[in-house]
């Protein structure tokens, strides 16, 4: 079996754009998506998500997207320039493969995919946070006779027109679906803490402060925070008729439990819902790294840059600051250096048996 300079796992927008930079340095590597077709996650988003939502978050190394609307289902638009940025860069993309785990033997890394595997001397992770939804536990949930759906799977607004829905969570996600939803039905918004907004334009510069924060957090082994828990929320043009509604207004801490009609706090107060968003948020998706222990004592995987502090074979993109499109083609680059770095610094691979 050949042993490659490096395998990444993930063809998001961090996977591409750390498979652009492996390539320009000349380094021999795969790529495994686990999905069936190009786009990543935002393949899977809702069709109401628009390029009006998304401007400027797409554009990967070496490439613009070029042309197009604003009004462009996002889902669509941005999986076609993936596309188009894997043909136009030959970026050595393998699908579909989904890795169950990776695992040290000697001085090399194997990842293992069902009866498939790749020897490989650096690994770069890209697997990101969307197939790893975070649903809280709240006593009564399975009573619910109404509909419960997860930001990962947010059918829009217009789905949900007449129906009563409380929206859980505090980030920009929740946000976004207040505004879809305020203007077809009444709702409710609960969060665990009141929320913060932000009142200044949020310039380049604000941007790489906030990835800077969210850094620090991973040099310490702690489990990250999302970029825009340290930014603000802010409100966008489409959803200031929500605002002018009170979407936003009417905010409530959580709730005790969730009845099959509504839910309901400690000093007894019930609300009626027919539909419950969880605007919940994500976790990092790394279950398969599991077997290379590189958690530190704290729960997260401490990180220099992009190099994993445990085994420095490993680079992490799309985790902590660089899951945000705000740090994703700075941590592609960073990782294809820190392989080349690894690569320089470890012994030659022992022959395969």
């Amino acid at each position: 079996m050949d042993v490659l300079d490096s395998v990444v796992i993930g063809a998001g927008q961090a996977g591409l754009s750390a498979s652009f930079h492996l390539r320009r340095l000349g380094l021999e590597h795969v790529v495994l998506d686990a999905d069936t077709a190009p786009g990543g996650a935002w393949q899977h988003r809702w069709d109401s998500l628009t390029m009006h939502d998304v401007h400027g978050v797409a554009d990967l190394p070496g490439l613009e997207r070029a042309g197009g609307s604003a009004t462009d289902r996002a889902n669509l638009a941005v999986p076609a320039y993936f596309a188009g940025y894997e043909r136009r860069f030959d970026l050595p993309v393998v699908r579909p493969v989904r890795v169950q785990r990776v695992e040290r033997e000697g001085d090399l890394l194997v990842v293992r995919a069902g009866d498939r595997s790749w020897r490989t001397r650096t690994l770069v992770n890209a697997t990101g946070t969307w197939t790893h939804p975070f649903w809280p536990h709240y006593p009564g949930m399975e009573t619910f006779v109404g509909e419960q759906v997860h930001t990962a799977r947010f059918p829009g607004g217009e789905h949900f027109r007449g129906v009563r829905t409380l929206v859980v969570g505090g980030g920009a996600s929740a946000v976004q679906h207040l505004g879809e939803l305020a203007p077809v039905t009444d709702t409710l918004w609960v969060t665990r803490r009141k929320p913060v907004w932000r009142t200044s334009e949020f310039t380049p510069e604000a941007g790489h402060d906030a990835v800077a924060l969210v850094e620090a957090r991973v040099r310490e082994g702690l489990p990250p925070q999302s970029v825009v828990s340290v930014t603000g929320l802010m409100l966008r043009e489409q959803e200031r008729e929500a605002e002018r509604l009170g979407a936003y207004a009417d905010r409530r801490d959580p709730f005790e439990r969730v009845e099959p009609d509504g839910v309901r706090w400690a000093d007894g107060t019930f609300e009626p819902v027919g539909a419950i968003v969880w605007a919940t948020g994500f976790r990092p998706a790394v279950a398969h790294l599991a077997p290379l222990r590189l958690r530190s004592e704290h729960g997260g995987i401490r990180l220099d840059g992009t190099t994993a502090v445990a085994d420095p074979r490993v680079q992490l993109v799309g985790y902590g600051p660089s899951a945000s499109t705000i740090g994703a083609n700075r941590a592609g680059r960073a990782a294809a250096l820190g392989v080349r770095r690894a690569l320089r610094e470890a012994p030659a691979p022992s022959p395969a048996p």
